[in-house]
C-alpha cells in the first residue's frame, strides 16, 4: 500500500514546475485582460435620458449627466427622485460592464471557478463588474 497517488497521473508523478508555470501565465493574463477592461465606457440611462452614467469596464464611475430642466433643485421631493435614478443608471450601467467583463474574460474566468479569487469591485469567486 505504499504506491503513489500521484503514478495515475502519469509518468509517476505531478510536475510541480509545470504546474507553478501554468498558474503565473494565467494570472498574466488574468491581469493584462482586467487592465484592457479599465478602457471602455458604457452607459446607464434611466427616465428617457433625464439621467446618464458612465462607468468604465471595471464599474467604477466615471461620468453623471442630468439633462436640464427635469428637476427643481429646491425640490426635496425632486432631488430624492435624483437620487434614485442616479443610482438605477448606474447599476444600469454596471450591469452591461459586468456582462462585457464576463465576455472578454469568459476563457480565463472558466479556470479560476471556485478559487474564491473574483475582480477588484466584485465579490470573491464573482467575476461581475
Amino acid at each position: 500500500m505504499s504506491q503513489n497517488p500521484f503514478d495515475a497521473l502519469g509518468g509517476g508523478g505531478l510536475d510541480m514546475n509545470a504546474l507553478l508555470q501554468q498558474a503565473q501565465q494565467m494570472q498574466e493574463q488574468l491581469t493584462q485582460a482586467q487592465a484592457r477592461l479599465a478602457d471602455p465606457v458604457v452607459e446607464g440611462t434611466v427616465a428617457g435620458g433625464a439621467v446618464t452614467v458612465k462607468v468604465n469596464g471595471v464599474g467604477e464611475l466615471v461620468g453623471v449627466d442630468i439633462r436640464a430642466g427635469g428637476f427643481d433643485g429646491s425640490d426635496a421631493d425632486d432631488l430624492s427622485d435624483l437620487g434614485d435614478m442616479i443610482v438605477a443608471a448606474y447599476r444600469d450601467a454596471k450591469s452591461q460592464a459586468d456582462a462585457a467583463a464576463g465576455e472578454a474574460l469568459g476563457p480565463l474566468a472558466g479556470g479560476l471557478g471556485g478559487m474564491g479569487g473574483g475582480l477588484p469591485g466584485g465579490t470573491p469567486g464573482q467575476l461581475g463588474f
